[in-house]
């Protein structure tokens, strides 16, 4: 039985060889990879996203398998919202007992203005009285006092219409709060992309922000290559880009520079000689147009492997080998 270093160094050469093969099918006529023109393996990739909750909860229903291909706001998932129903039932319960007090109190200042409006008539009516001795001093007093109550028990009444008025701003944001939790409890995507782990089912208890699905986001489809620091330098992002798989050689997608590291690496372990190991290298990533994405949607398989080939200088034009575009037919 090979031992497991010589295991890797095997793989290592069998990719190696799918390379080499792969070149050799696009150059078969004999011409060689034009100068101008940089080239690397990689496979393509898609940025994952998780469907997570937001609050702990039970997961209530589960819409989508591993595998299936999902659309932007497609429903996925949806927490259990009875408790948060029950809040929200409360809330609102509160806000309608709010804008009653507020009613009362409002009917309350009205009774206290007209009380205040009398006991100030009252009183001026006794100013001249008390003047010409046709009243007492006391008597006065009395009708003071009385116009002071008047006008704190209307304070008193506004204070009420102002808290009443709080409140209901209150218990009304509480609802506000819970429906928007038992809105994140419906859980879409927010991309296109298919399904690659479910990782909760229907019944089961996540804390807040647990997983419940992982989408591969197909908006983002892209291939990481390394190229040495004499080519990555001069590198523009926006360079068109040719990508080559595995299973298709005969054919090239079209792509485009989308991000060149800004700092460099050693070369990736799985480059296995040792002049390319000595190497330092940048990540580079050639990115698939996303209206390209969407056409063969259905027919994107992210982990298949290939070459990336990048033109140095816009001027050039692409062989023939590294230009023929998938046919339409091919997949219908």
């Amino acid at each position: 039985m090979p031992s497991l270093s010589n295991a890797r160094i095997a793989g290592a050469l069998g990719a190696l060889v799918v390379i080499v093969l792969t070149a050799a099918w696009l150059f078969s006529d004999g011409d060689s990879i034009p100068e101008g023109i940089v080239w690397g393996n990689g496979r393509l990739e898609a940025d994952q996203v998780d469907i997570a909750a937001k609050l702990s909860g039970r997961v209530a229903t589960v819409l989508a398998s591993e595998g299936d291909m999902v659309a932007q706001g497609q429903r996925l998932a949806a927490m259990d919202v009875a408790e948060l129903s029950a809040s929200h039932e409360r809330a609102q319960a509160e806000t309608a007992l709010a804008e009653e007090q507020l009613a009362e109190a409002e009917a309350l200042v009205i009774q206290r203005q007209s009380e205040l409006r009398l006991a100030e008539r009252e009183l001026d009516r006794a100013r001249p009285l008390l003047a010409k001795g046709h009243m007492t001093e006391a008597v006065y007093e009395d009708r003071e006092t009385s116009r002071d109550v008047a006008a704190a028990t209307l304070r008193a009444a506004k204070a009420r219409v102002n808290t009443a008025t709080r409140q209901i701003a209150a218990h009304a944001a509480e609802a506000r709060r819970i429906q928007t939790q038992i809105d994140d409890s419906v859980l879409t995507a927010p991309v296109d992309g298919r399904v690659l782990y479910r990782l909760a089912e229907p019944g089961e208890v996540i804390a807040g922000g647990g997983a419940i699905l992982t989408l591969l986001s197909l908006e983002d489809v892209y291939m990481e290559v390394f190229l040495p620091a004499e080519d990555a330098g001069r590198l523009a992002i926006g360079a068109d880009a040719r990508i080559v798989l595995d299973v298709l050689p005969e054919y090239s997608i079209p792509a485009e520079v989308s991000f060149v590291s800004p700092e460099a690496q050693f070369t990736p372990k799985q480059v296995e000689t040792l002049e390319e190991r000595e190497k330092l290298v940048f990540r580079v990533k050639v990115k698939i147009p996303p209206d390209l994405v969407r056409k063969r949607i259905e027919h994107v398989k992210t982990g298949v492997r290939g070459l990336a080939y990048v033109k140095m200088r816009p001027s050039l034009e692409w062989p023939e080998a590294l230009d023929r575009r998938i046919p339409p037919e091919l997949f219908d």
